[in-house]
């Protein structure tokens, strides 16, 4: 599996996670057994610490918005900003500027082009702000 695989593999359950409350175990169990989604160390580890972070996750990306709160973004965009968040701020072997592209590239997968455009602005703001 590439890293890009992965990470649309992790978004899709940090997705799936948005609607469904049930513990992460099932998700990911329920995941492998549909083989909707391919899971493997990688991608568990990411939707994990996307789930355990999710709180200060929502808190930074709320820092970039303007005039939006989070809870206006649609929850493709919010799934693909909490995993771009995530390895931006605690995946030390990942470049800011890799995330966003990775990000950019799994919202031109799965949404519009007004949601890429938003995604690619909020981490941009994200990729200013780190390198002041």
């Amino acid at each position: 599996m590439t890293r890009h695989q992965m990470r649309q593999n992790a978004f899709m359950l940090i997705f799936e996670r948005i609607f469904n409350q049930e513990p992460l175990s099932e998700i990911l169990e329920a995941a492998e057994e549909c083989e909707t989604v391919e899971v493997d160390e990688r991608v568990a580890a990411l939707f994990r610490g996307v789930e355990e972070k999710k709180d200060l996750l929502d808190a930074e990306i709320q820092k970039y918005l303007k005039n939006w709160t989070i809870q206006r973004i649609s929850k493709v965009s919010l799934a693909v900003l909490r995993l771009a968040m995530y390895e931006i701020l605690f995946c030390g072997d990942v470049e800011t500027d890799i995330a966003i592209s990775e990000a950019v590239k799994i919202a031109q997968e799965f949404t519009g082009k007004e949601d890429v455009s938003f995604v690619n602005g909020v981490l941009s703001s994200v990729s200013k702000a780190l390198k002041s």
